[in-house]
């Protein structure tokens, strides 16, 4: 293993075992999300520490993943789903903005799974309701994070 390697995988350990130390001091509402992030990104460092270490030497010289974009797509069709794709973001997060992340999500997963993916009523139903129902039971059950209000219901003193 290069020595490059090596050190900038102990420097990130290091990194990690810090947000730890420093998250582990805080109200568990503030340290529940570093410790989410930090603890797998010590344990996925340090295998790759390990794997690069004692793990077999690479036999090849070439890339590593061998890609090839699609050919076989036309290049206006490509550039219409890229543009169909940022316009779902845009309008989620412009979404967000209007009726908050709340309101946002299911309107989103409906209208997403219903007229993009043009699955069923009934899956697109159940699929919202479930998403809806995790996000509620985790965001503002478990958790109590507070969402601020959207523009439509400051506006309108809702």
């Amino acid at each position: 293993m290069p020595k490059g390697r090596a050190i900038f995988s102990w420097l990130l350990i290091a990194l990690g075992c810090y947000v730890v130390a420093e998250a582990s001091q805080w109200s568990f509402k503030a340290r529940f999300f570093p410790l989410v992030i930090a603890i797998p990104f010590i344990i996925l460092v340090a295998a790759h520490l390990l794997l690069e270490h004692f793990g077999a030497p690479e036999t090849t010289s070439g890339p590593a993943v061998d890609l090839e974009l699609s050919a076989e797509v036309a290049p206006e069709v490509a550039r219409r789903r890229v543009l169909a794709l940022f316009s779902w973001i845009a309008g989620f997060i412009a979404l967000v903005y209007l009726v908050s992340f709340p309101v946002a999500v299911p309107i989103f997963i409906f209208s997403y799974l219903r007229f993009q993916s043009s699955t069923g009523w009934l899956a697109s139903i159940g699929a919202t309701a479930a998403t809806w129902g995790f996000f509620y039971f985790l965001f503002q059950r478990l958790l109590h994070l507070p969402f601020e209000s959207g523009a439509l219901q400051n506006w309108l003193g809702v």
